[in-house]
């Protein structure tokens, strides 16, 4: 399992996680994230960890999540890239002219076409079921963004963690 998740984060291009954690460091973005199933626990787990560096960020869906604007950032967690309700998150921010983000398994997707940039995780045939491995790679793609924004300050990430659990 470590070697799969190893060989697929070796080949994930570094521009493009780069220009991912350029749109999230923007001071004047909120960002929004998405996904289903278990894409969307790890777009959640995503939202929590910017929220704990004191960014604006938000889960899809949720009841406290305020409206999108152009300014914002939808980051979209898709292996397949063509999940119906993610899809539609995609195009409504694509129209309201914010920016959207994907980390996907398939470059030609609908969701990859219409995110700029897309990180493409590359998975193939895995010893897991399913799409764990793309899961795996994905959470930590998004938590190595989180710690490099953090640039070391795990005081912050503790100051804002949840603590009525």
């Amino acid at each position: 399992m470590g070697a799969e998740v190893t060989s697929v984060l070796s080949r994930v291009q570094p521009v493009s996680v780069a220009r991912l954690r350029a749109q999230l460091e923007n001071p004047r973005s909120r960002c929004f994230f998405t996904g289903q199933g278990r894409s969307g626990f790890v777009a959640q787990m995503g939202a929590m960890r910017l929220v704990q560096l004191g960014k604006r960020a938000h889960a899809v869906g949720e009841a406290t999540a305020p409206s999108f604007a152009k300014e914002d950032v939808l980051v979209v967690v898709s292996a397949s890239g063509t999940t119906p309700t993610s899809l539609l998150y995609t195009q409504q921010a694509h129209d309201l002219g914010g920016a959207v983000c994907c980390l996907t398994a398939h470059p030609q997707s609908p969701i990859a076409l219409l995110s700029d940039p897309c990180v493409i995780v590359p998975v193939e045939d895995s010893l897991q079921l399913g799409g764990v491995l793309f899961t795996q790679a994905a959470l930590l793609l998004l938590d190595g963004i989180v710690l490099a924004l953090s640039e070391g300050d795990n005081a912050l990430m503790r100051r804002n963690h949840a603590n009525l659990q």
